[in-house]
């Protein structure tokens, strides 16, 4: 008889989260013969991405895929992979992900949460929309409402910027850009398009502020109690599926972009690369995280894996 476990994604069918999990759920099944079996729960039906830590490090969840500032409140040493500015393209994000830096923060988040993450959905560059105008500098937000997620890094970037954000549950921003609560918001492309973003937001600028990553995560007690076959079935049907998102982000993106192009939203890129962001939050924010992400060494141990 096969064993059926529970996934819980905190985003709607459609984007990387789902991706990643679908995946992982017909590798799973191949690779065991059938005996594995994985149900999906999208869009938090299991509750909101961090309660979904909580419930696997206690055993009442077999796995969650969740953007990766979720997991930073109970091991904060991941919240080196949202610092801004740290990741610059794709191949950055593998390479913190797959390498010797991410196994780290592997084993922190094992010994900190109890959950182990096993897998990435690689999900693309936090753009800045907003209904109002194109925005190429720091100076344009003035007078802007921007929602950003309850986090201290991003909260920090956009003061560094010049703007109080307003936090927000994910689950109330389509209707505070509808209600016009709030002017604008940051997520990936394909987030903004799974979302329908484009029925409420204009324009578009093409920040690279953060990547954004979303472990898939096991409860360690859960994992404990396979066995060893299933186990191994577990990781290589996992690594497998972090290869496939990282391949679909590539491939989806740049048709996801001409799609919302065709909706109707207007694309602009920062001003001069973007110097003047960046320079903003790596002098303001950069430092006041040191401490958290377990020091300013671990930082410029990534920046030197990434040839900076």
């Amino acid at each position: 008889m096969a064993q059926t476990y529970k996934m819980a994604l905190g985003d709607a069918a459609g984007g990387t989260q789902w991706e990643l999990g679908t995946k992982f759920t017909e590798l799973l099944a191949e690779k065991t013969g059938g005996k594995a079996k994985v149900d999906l729960f999208p869009n938090g039906q299991l509750g909101n991405e961090q309660d979904t830590v909580n419930d696997a490090a206690i055993g009442l969840l077999d796995f969650s895929v969740l953007a990766i500032n979720n997991v930073t409140p109970f091991s904060p040493t991941v919240g080196l992979l949202t610092m801004p500015y740290v990741i610059q393209s794709p191949e950055d994000a593998k390479a913190l992900t797959q390498g010797k830096i991410g196994q780290e923060l592997v084993d922190n988040t094992l010994r900190d949460a109890g959950v182990r993450i096993i897998g990435w959905a690689y999900s693309g560059f936090r753009v800045l929309t907003n209904s109002k105008r194109p925005i190429e500098s720091p100076k344009d937000l003035k007078g802007l409402v921007i929602r950003v997620p309850r986090n201290e890094i991003m909260i920090a970037s956009y003061q560094a910027w010049g703007v109080n954000p307003t936090p927000m549950a994910w689950s109330e921003t389509f209707t505070g850009l509808q209600q016009g609560v709030v002017d604008g918001q940051d997520n990936p492309y394909i987030t903004v398009s799974a979302m329908k973003f484009n029925e409420v937001q204009k324009y578009v600028t093409n920040l690279r502020y953060i990547f954004s990553l979303e472990p898939l995560i096991i409860s360690e007690s859960v994992f404990q109690q396979q066995t060893p076959e299933m186990q191994k079935a577990i990781l290589e049907a996992s690594k497998e599926a972090t290869a496939y998102s990282y391949d679909y982000l590539l491939a989806t993106e740049d048709n996801i972009k001409k799609d919302l192009a065709a909706k109707g939203m207007v694309f602009t890129d920062p001003a001069n690369n973007e110097k003047e962001w960046i320079e903003k939050v790596t002098t303001a924010v950069w430092p006041k995280f040191y401490a958290s992400i377990g020091g300013k060494d671990k930082l410029d141990t990534a920046l030197t894996v990434l040839g900076r």
